[in-house]
């Protein structure tokens, strides 16, 4: 993961590191009940403790705030049926390893950019 948080720094984008998918679930619910969530989920599927797709349903199940959290997958499983098991979880996108800047970069952007029209959407005043 200090690759990924390597390439996130390259992109400009600062990044909080959890070691196992249970300390990943303590940490959403932490900034969640500090009243600032994480705007974007890397979940490594392969972690020890808690796998990422346990983490994610987890994360999935604490509320509102925590359901519109893009969550990409990163695995280095690439087999039939990987990307499924990571959607059927919760997560909203699947990245194969190992993981060029200009994908993770493509991605980030797209899920970002979702979130900020669907805050302006919220925004909105209803006329």
């Amino acid at each position: 993961m200090s690759i990924i948080k390597e390439q996130l720094k390259e992109i400009g984008i600062t990044a909080d590191l959890a070691e196992n998918g249970e300390e990943a679930v303590e940490k959403v619910k932490g900034a969640l009940k500090g009243k600032s969530p994480y705007t974007i989920i890397l979940m490594d599927c392969h972690m020890p403790v808690m796998d990422g797709l346990d983490a994610t349903k987890l994360i999935r199940s604490m509320g509102d705030k925590a359901r519109d959290i893009p969550i990409i997958a990163l695995t280095a499983n690439a087999l039939t049926g990987d990307k499924e098991k990571c959607l059927k979880s919760g997560m909203d996108d699947f990245i194969s390893k190992p993981v060029g800047v200009s994908r993770l970069k493509e991605s980030l952007y797209r899920h970002l950019s979702k979130q900020l029209v669907s805050n302006e959407n919220r925004l909105k005043d209803p006329a």
